[in-house]
């Protein structure tokens, strides 16, 4: 492993779920930020699984910040 290579590696991720957690889990305690800018976005959302579920519409147009810190700060 050469020093340009983190010492740890994250393991594969195969959904955006799973990524999406990988980096918060990752950043966590490093008063990291992420930031999503989201440019008329359409979701439909579920009241419950299956078919016949009733969906909200949300639609999201500006930017969501997801910030971190350890606790006691």
């Amino acid at each position: 492993m050469s020093d340009s290579e983190p010492e740890e590696r994250m393991d594969e991720t195969t959904t955006w779920p799973d990524l999406g957690i990988a980096l918060y889990d990752r950043l966590t305690g490093r008063n990291a930020v992420i930031e999503y800018e989201f440019e008329d976005m359409n979701v439909y959302v579920p009241s419950r699984a299956g078919e016949d579920a009733d969906h909200a519409h949300w639609r999201l147009d500006g930017t969501l910040t997801i910030s971190t810190r350890e606790k006691g700060d």
